[in-house]
């Protein structure tokens, strides 16, 4: 989640005739607290007014209270916009390193980022951009992947932590050696020499919907 620090909950002091509760979850933007959700309590306003017009029933019969009732209608608002606003401003982030240094990171929960994982060859010959480029193929089959040559390997990390990319994979001389690369985390900035046949199933590992949720 995004810390329980940044929601609070405002109760109405105003309702509508037919509502006898409404709140709204707020979030805490970088521009102060502002509405994420509404919640209502409509009561059995909306279903006693079908009941009225149409004359069907529209009751509950309750066994454990044998009886019959009018069930009550919670309704809730979200907007994609804002909930989208909020991760966005809550994963990005300004960090100085150990060395005096700061990067941009837009720290997305791995299972929302666009891109999962960025390819890159160490240098732009020697057959490492063949190696990675074959890669980029494999994994292209299930995530998002892109290739990138273009700069420094050091500025490739600060260019894909600022995209919001979970894994930077660099094919280096070793690959062709022994067939690993280097996998770094984009939020801790740790690396791994990993094998190419096991990159696909670290990835997995870190965006299955079971781990982000549990």
């Amino acid at each position: 989640g995004m810390g329980k620090e940044n929601y609070r909950f405002h109760d109405h002091e105003k309702l509508a005739h037919y509502a006898n509760a409404a709140a709204d979850i707020e979030f805490n933007f970088p521009f102060g607290f502002k509405e994420l959700e509404g919640i209502h309590s409509r009561t059995d306003y909306d279903l006693s007014q079908h009941e009225k017009f149409s004359n069907k029933k529209l009751q509950y019969f309750d066994h454990e209270l044998n009886e019959s009732y009018v069930p009550y209608v919670v309704e809730t608002s979200i907007g994609l916009d804002r909930m989208f606003l909020a991760v966005l401003s809550h994963s990005l982030q300004e960090e100085t390193l150990e060395d005096g240094s700061e990067r941009t990171v837009l720290k997305l929960p791995f299972i929302l980022a666009p891109v999962k994982a960025a390819v890159l060859p160490l240098l732009k010959k020697d057959g490492l951009p063949e190696i990675a480029q074959k890669i980029v193929d494999d994994l292209q089959w299930d995530y998002n992947v892109i290739y990138d040559e273009k700069d420094a390997v050091g500025r490739r990390y600060r260019r894909q932590d600022a995209a919001g990319t979970p894994y930077c994979i660099t094919v280096d001389h070793q690959t062709k050696e022994d067939g690993t690369v280097t996998i770094r985390n984009r939020d801790t900035m740790e690396q791994e020499r990993v094998a190419i046949e096991s990159l696909s199933e670290k990835i997995k590992d870190t965006i299955s919907f079971k781990k982000w949720l549990s």
